[in-house]
């Protein structure tokens, strides 16, 4: 690598522009921050006490614990937590900018019924009636992976006799449907790569985008003498300081892995689960070298180069991303290895009605949503699933204005997470159990409600308030409350039972490539200062973002050399790309970080509703994502999606 790993990350870590050489840089930076200085709608900070509180972040998908900078009780500002094992001082570029999204014109400043502002008691009222009148035709949709305002709202539904609790799309989903549905595992997967020698990213963009990328960032940093591998259809900026590329197309990521285990079972490898020779033999006749090459592009030599690095190694580690197929061969080479992957037990729950997190996880949004009544939580499927959620009334959470609160018929204002208690329990892919609690920084200035609060006004679920379920939370797990409060972390000891199954039959159908009817491959991917599915770029990111995502208002899509000749465009050619259920247009740029046959394109933009900085600025590639079935693992997938593309 070009650039030692501790220097990456005091680069990258919590940086609010990332890797900077130039003085014509500097002196655009010094521009931007006399420009984010003179925002109308910034405070006027006072003179008074600098201090750094720690609470909880919920901007990004996995969360981070942070410090909130303030004086005189007035934030103005973010760090991380050193005291955190999440955050270890980092954090990652969207909650870095959470208190300029708390202080957005865009906020939600009172509950609006059909466009009218309302009372918090007229609201209560119109929901108590919709959900009367529903029966269980009630479903929920949440934006929060790690919350325990899911047990609430889980609870909810099942004091109404429904199970339709939806997750935004995500690789805990998919790691959950591999781990517990197919190879029968309990609790939640994990990776030690602080630990891990050779750590082989099958599809996980781990420094980027990808689970607790602050924690990821920084285990990265610290494993100086690790061998990283990253596999995918597009040189991201993980792949740039690992110490190879591997490309593989999204949607031959499982056959990719299994050709892997072919080379580690030929060498011996064993394992005591019910369906090992099933599997074994599953592998050696279906993904033999000379088939995965076939199907994937990927050599014989480079499978079996990476095989042999994870058999030397004593902790080896194999972290997935993409389908539920990518995530069940990962597992079963891990299995097979014995190296890194952990098995974290489940926090115990507060309210004693709520589905597990494992249970909040089992239904598939991807397949549609059809409901009387929804609750969305914080999320933006209006957005991220056009097409997907269909509901007669629908009741959005949420601090700031989204597609999905603009379409909807009653609107609650939730305070933003540094003026309300919040917790991160396990974020997907860390190593051990890990419980944060966060109480609020700020006062609410809007007349704003915990969505929890709200909730728990509507049914007799053993609470009064949040707060009391959070304390009860506490109490489940054995923590302190102090402790956590102060900016500190429970970790539990113990793994969980591993999984009982190779899951030989599903992985033999879930894992052949499977691609849409577009003439190229569509590579999406998350770059966190654009933004995410449910969180619009903030307003400190636009000067981060490169003219490799946008140029202007156009949104920019990479591909190879050999792509453009092909398709008859070149750098600055606009197109119209054509999948999916809908149409984006965008600029062409060429990277030949990109595979033949493939498009890159940036998620994330494209929003008709926001604020300065998000709305308007590119295209929304969710629009032309293909869903598609994958065969007997019970789920829909992305992956494998595919564009037309002509010139405008």
């Amino acid at each position: 690598m070009s650039v030692a790993r501790r220097a990456f990350i005091q680069m990258s870590v919590g940086a609010t522009v990332g890797i900077l050489f130039t003085p014509t840089v500097w002196k655009a930076l010094d521009d931007v921050s006399i420009w984010t200085q003179n925002w109308p709608w910034i405070p006027t900070l006072k003179y008074g006490e600098v201090k750094g509180t720690p609470t909880v972040s919920k901007m990004c998908e996995s969360g981070c614990a942070v410090k909130v900078r303030t004086v005189a009780g007035e934030a103005f500002g973010v760090e991380g937590n050193m005291e955190n094992p999440l955050s270890g001082g980092g954090v990652c570029p969207l909650c870095a900018n959470g208190v300029q999204v708390m202080n957005s014109p865009s906020r939600i400043k009172a509950p609006m019924l059909d466009g009218e502002e309302i009372s918090w008691e007229k609201a209560q009222e119109v929901v108590a009636e919709k959900l009367e009148a529903a029966g269980s035709n009630v479903a929920v949709i949440s934006g929060d992976q790690t919350g325990t305002v899911n047990e609430v709202f889980s609870a909810l539904l099942t004091d109404k006799g429904s199970d339709a609790f939806y997750t935004m799309p995500c690789d805990m989903q998919a790691a959950d449907k591999a781990w517990s549905s197919l190879m029968g595992g309990s609790g939640q997967v994990g990776y030690d790569l602080e630990n891990a020698d050779v750590v082989l990213l099958a599809g996980a963009d781990a420094l980027e985008s990808w689970g607790p990328t602050v924690a990821n960032l920084k285990a990265f940093a610290a494993n100086e003498s690790g061998k990283f591998y990253f596999a995918g259809p597009m040189q991201t900026k993980t792949a740039s300081v690992t110490d190879k590329w591997v490309p593989v197309p999204a949607e031959g990521m499982a056959a990719f892995t299994l050709g892997i285990a072919y080379y580690v079972l030929q060498s011996g490898k064993t394992t005591s689960v019910a369906d090992f020779g099933q599997f074994k033999a599953m592998v050696m006749n279906d993904y033999s070298p000379a088939k995965v090459e076939a199907a994937t592009g990927v050599k014989a030599d480079i499978m079996a180069a990476i095989a042999k690095d994870l058999l030397a190694a004593s902790n080896p580690v194999v972290v997935p991303g993409g389908s539920v197929a990518a995530h069940g061969a990962a597992f079963a080479l891990n299995l097979l290895l014995g190296g890194g992957m952990k098995a974290l037990p489940e926090f115990g729950k507060a309210v004693g009605t709520a589905m597990s997190r494992s249970e909040m996880l089992k239904a598939d949004i991807l397949e549609g949503v059809s409901t009387d009544l929804l609750f969305v939580y914080e999320a933006n499927p209006a957005y991220a699933l056009p097409e997907q959620v269909k509901a007669g009334f629908t009741v959005a959470f949420d601090s700031v204005n989204t597609e999905t609160t603009s379409a909807a018929n009653l609107v609650l204002p939730t305070p933003h997470c540094y003026e309300r208690f919040e917790d991160l329990a396990s974020p997907y892919g860390v190593a051990a159990g890990t419980y944060s609690l966060g109480a609020p920084v700020s006062k609410a200035t809007l007349n704003v409600k915990n969505a929890a609060d709200f909730i728990l006004g509507l049914a007799d679920l053993g609470f009064e308030t949040y707060e009391e379920v959070l304390e009860a939370k506490v109490e489940a797990i054995g923590a302190d409350m102090d402790e956590l409060v102060e900016g500190g972390a429970f970790v539990a000891e113990g793994e969980a039972p591993v999984a009982v199954s190779m899951a030989a039959s599903e992985l033999s159908k879930a894992a052949v490539p499977v691609k849409g009817s577009g003439a190229v491959g569509l590579a999406p991917y998350t770059l966190l200062n654009v933004g995410t599915a449910n969180q619009a770029t903030t307003p400190n990111a636009p000067c981060t973002i490169s003219n490799n995502q946008l140029v202007g208002d156009y949104l920019v899509v990479m591909m190879a050399s050999a792509t453009a000749k092909q398709l008859g465009v070149d750098v600055g050619t606009k197109v119209k790309l054509s999948g999916g259920t809908g149409e984006c247009e965008a600029l062409v740029q060429i990277f030949e970080g990109v595979l033949p046959g493939v498009v890159a394109a940036p998620l994330g933009m494209g929003h008709t509703v926001g604020d300065e900085f998000s709305k308007g600025k590119g295209d929304n590639v969710y629009k032309i994502l293909t869903v598609s079935s994958e065969a007997a693992a019970g789920a829909s997938t992305w992956a494998g999606s595919t564009v037309n593309v002509a010139k405008i």
